[in-house]
């Protein structure tokens, strides 16, 4: 059965809040959370952006809920770093912490100073960071000069049960790439066949583990209001990637959504008042090859949402 999840953004909720409504997704129904990871906002109008590593140590001990996060190792993140929180996390969590680990965007990563590398050459240093990362979860001492590098490193807290290091992917180029070294591929809502594609090309280049879908709903009670909020809130992220991963600041971003209208959010968002056409399209992506389902209400008020999901939705999803 396709676990059903709650993905709480810290570009829109305060660290406070996030933990609030994911215990009140917990106690609601939801199997499982994740979040994002982010230095910055997409939009002003978002308005937040808590550390993430520290607030996942909140939420799992406050929480029976799993959760993971996607993130960007081998320029704002040093690798090894990064191996010690998935590890440190890991240890004290087993079993409910994973994490996406991606080429990141410029939003976040600009703040160092450093050029900002094209696609192919941000790939080639995911690739590095990654075997870093995996040979110090086993506990190996590792020097690396290539891309990122690392001297003496070594964890002295290990997990017993290893995170799952899954691979991030809006393209089926980079869905493909990732299956030799990912332990899983999750990817965003997008009409269902462009999902399709981006499935089946991490299987058919041997992707091996589950396939986690996040998907971007605005849902209010009447379509006009769930519109509003489309706009408001996620009108500055319908671009193609190479345009969102290249895009430097909040107000960029801002800038890019100014003329975006409803039409082409509706390709990034499920944007109804309709719980019914909501369930039905939930569905689709389910059976175009998603063993989870993270949903994130890209409004900034959760509390109804995750009410009404709860009575309406994932009932209907698991066949209840």
């Amino acid at each position: 059965m396709t676990a059903i999840g709650f993905h709480v953004s810290h570009e829109q909720l305060h660290p406070t809040e996030g933990l609030r409504v994911s215990r009140l997704a917990q106690d609601a129904g939801f199997d499982a959370a994740m979040c994002s990871d982010h230095l910055a906002p997409w939009s002003e109008r978002q308005g937040e952006s808590g550390f993430t590593w520290s607030w996942l140590g909140a939420a799992l001990a406050t929480t029976d809920l799993s959760f993971g996060t996607v993130c960007a190792p081998g320029q704002r993140y040093h690798p090894v770093i990064v191996a010690q929180a998935i590890a440190t996390l890991g240890a004290m969590y087993p079993g409910r912490f994973w994490v996406a680990l991606g080429s990141g965007e410029y939003l976040n990563e600009h703040v160092t100073g450093d050029p900002w590398p094209a696609k192919a050459e941000r790939d080639a240093r995911l690739v590095e960071c990654v075997e870093v990362i995996r040979a110090l979860l086993r506990g190996e001492e590792v020097d690396h000069t290539g891309r990122v590098v690392a001297r003496q490193a070594r964890l002295w807290t290990l997990p017993e049960v290893l995170p799952a290091l899954i691979g991030p992917a809006l393209t089926p180029a980079t869905a493909g790439r990732h299956a030799a070294w990912a332990d899983g591929l999750i990817t965003v809502n997008k009409p269902v066949e462009e999902v399709r594609q981006v499935i089946d090309a991490y299987r058919e280049a041997g992707g091996a583990g589950e396939v986690a879908l996040q998907v971007h709903i605005a849902w209010a009670p009447t379509s006009a209001e769930a519109e509003a909020v489309a706009i408001d809130q996620w009108s500055t992220i319908t671009g193609p990637p190479h345009v969102t991963e290249d895009t430097p600041t909040t107000a960029a971003f801002d800038a890019l959504g100014r003329n975006v209208g409803i039409a082409d959010v509706r390709r990034a968002v499920l944007v109804s008042a309709d719980l019914g056409e909501i369930t039905a399209r939930l569905a689709e992506l389910r059976d175009a090859g998603a063993d989870r389902l993270y949903l994130h209400q890209v409004g900034r008020q959760q509390d109804a949402f995750i009410e009404t999901f709860a009575e309406h939705v994932l009932p209907a999803l698991r066949g209840e």
